[in-house]
């Protein structure tokens, strides 16, 4: 397992606190978790470390400071995105109200254009 399972499981249940986004949230394995995407934007993800989500960037120092952590790839840390430790999640009022920031930002996105592979027309084969 390379994620923490019951952490994926609350996030869905927050997420269904959201019904205006219901048909338009997804789960996709990335980062080495489960990803939750809104309109093909990731929101939220349950990871090995606590919950991964997204943010207005210029948020960033404020969720810090409340005690999330910037997310490091490739050894820069990246605004907008961030970690939070599992034990800042650990009841579910915390856990929604960070799933919310994450929900906030990625509805604040326009929908991700799907990808056309190339030399395939989108529409159906013959």
């Amino acid at each position: 397992m390379a994620y923490d399972e019951e952490l994926a499981r609350r996030i869905g249940a927050a997420l269904a606190e959201y019904p205006e986004h219901a048909g338009d949230v997804t789960e996709q394995r990335m980062f080495g978790g489960l990803a939750f995407l809104l309109r093909g934007r990731m929101a939220a993800a349950a990871t090995k470390g606590g919950l991964m989500l997204r943010c207005d960037p210029a948020e960033t120092d404020q969720q810090v400071a409340a005690g999330a952590e910037r997310m490091v790839m490739r050894g820069r840390e990246l605004d907008g995105w961030l970690l939070v430790p599992e034990t800042l999640v650990a009841d579910e009022a915390e856990l929604a109200k960070w799933v919310g920031i994450g929900v906030a930002y990625a509805a604040s996105l326009p929908p991700k254009a799907r990808a056309v592979t190339a030399g395939r027309s989108p529409g159906p084969r013959r």
